[in-house]
């Protein structure tokens, strides 16, 4: 977990430094310092720097529900697509979410750790349809990122791999659920887990495609010495 959020952090910082901030530049340093605070959540799940066990989980959670309207956002970003509707409706069921964590003290009952991830308890009811919120933008992504990379096709390689690198991190935490159905209680920390794949995805093939290069590394002296 702390590894994954140093990575995650990192890959953060490399692209505020490498790349012009556009919109599209952004959203995908937002998307990266989210997953590195649930990451780093899981890492303080037993307590400290001030907060609880239920505090830091309640803190994860938030960063985790920012992740699909983020990314319905950075997908209609790099396709240029104006579909105000579509992101106010992503962003405005993120802040339900997001408001219900924050203010309702209860929202995550209590957290187990195990060996490989964490479990986090919350209201079931809420559960169910905190699961409807993020697999329904997650499953609209993979959709608008390969339908849209047929008709904007300077952008093409940037949008299918955002549709896939969705999917690496949705399919295996599926194999993982019907495998071991006793993991279903650990998806958030399952599935972001497998979500610095993803980060790998969006770091050097997503964006580099869609932002503009404001700091580059001169390779070319360590390819000299390689040579000779």
């Amino acid at each position: 977990m702390l590894a994954t959020f140093l990575i995650e952090f990192m890959m953060a910082i490399y692209v505020f430094w490498r790349y012009k901030m556009n919109l599209t530049g952004k959203l995908g340093v937002t998307m990266l310092v989210a997953l590195g605070t649930f990451q780093l959540s899981e890492y303080m799940i037993c307590g400290g720097l001030g907060l609880t066990h239920i505090e830091w989980a309640r803190f994860g959670y938030v960063a985790i529900t920012l992740l699909p309207a983020l990314g319905i956002h950075l997908i209609s970003s790099i396709a240029k697509k104006k579909v105000p509707a579509l992101i106010t409706a992503a962003y405005l069921s993120c802040v339900a979410f997001v408001a219900f964590y924050v203010f309702d003290t209860a929202s995550v009952a209590h957290e187990a750790c195990y060996a490989n991830y964490a479990v986090f308890h919350t209201t079931h009811d809420v559960s169910q349809w905190f699961g409807l919120y993020y697999y329904s933008w997650l499953f609209i992504g993979v959709y608008l990122s390969w339908h849209w990379s047929n008709i904007v096709k300077d952008k093409k390689i940037a949008l299918r791999a955002m549709a896939v690198g969705y999917l690496v991190f949705m399919l295996p935490t599926a194999t993982v659920n019907i495998i071991n159905p006793g993991t279903i209680a650990g998806i958030p920390s399952i599935m972001c887990g497998f979500a610095v794949l993803f980060a790998f995805i969006l770091v050097f093939r997503v964006l580099p495609s869609t932002c503009t290069v404001k700091n580059s590394v001169d390779l070319s002296p360590i390819k000299a010495r390689l040579r000779d």
